[in-house]
């Protein structure tokens, strides 16, 4: 249990942080545009339609027929037609999370490194190096909030520029715990029918 208590208050700072969070789902190498691959290879739509909502199955599955149709025409059809589904199925997929559909991202993106460790963990079957990764990450995050708020928490009442540094730091501060807490405490999000 522990190790889903420290993975969901790191996911939480990650989110909570100014660089927000990386979606991977948007990549040419993400798992969307892979199962995408995998689909128009063997001619099937299902394998692809875990990443939709239900309601959108018709518009993937329509366009998927598409796709099919158009890829026989010769390569450069194929490439655009392939093109084409991946940026649709991704759009739909991204609008399925309630998340913007900002382009088909190039493969070999830096994506930090959670998202390549959470993968490497659901491959091995081990999240012992996630967990190891989450709990630094949360720790270090921890630590540095608490000490800058603790080493300005004394200042001249007449200091006022003293006193707006901790009111800063407190409630950054503040603001992690209670990001953290609530995150570990909640639900995890994800899809009402499928968790990305």
């Amino acid at each position: 249990m522990k190790p889903l208590v420290v993975y969901a208050v790191t996911m939480a700072a990650l989110l909570l942080g100014p660089q927000g969070a990386v979606a991977h789902c948007d990549g040419m190498d993400g798992p969307v545009v892979k199962a995408a691959q995998r689909a128009l290879e063997a001619g099937n739509v299902n394998l692809v339609l875990i990443w939709v909502q239900k309601s959108d199955e018709g518009q993937i599955k329509e366009a998927f027929e598409k796709t099919l149709a158009v890829r026989k025409l010769g390569p450069e059809a194929r490439q655009l037609a392939d093109t084409w589904f991946f940026e649709t199925l991704v759009r739909v997929h991204r609008a399925g999370e309630g998340e913007p559909y900002t382009g088909l991202k190039p493969a070999g993106r830096d994506l930090g490194p959670a998202i390549p460790a959470a993968d490497k963990a659901l491959e091995s079957g081990s999240a012992e190096a996630v967990h190891k990764l989450l709990a630094e990450s949360t720790e270090r995050g921890l630590h540095a909030r608490f000490h800058q708020a603790v080493a300005t928490k004394t200042f001249s009442a007449n200091n006022v520029a003293a006193g707006r540094q901790h009111v800063q730091a407190y409630v950054q501060f503040l603001h992690y715990v209670e990001g953290l807490y609530q995150a570990a405490k909640g639900p995890a999000e994800g899809h009402s029918e499928h968790v990305h």
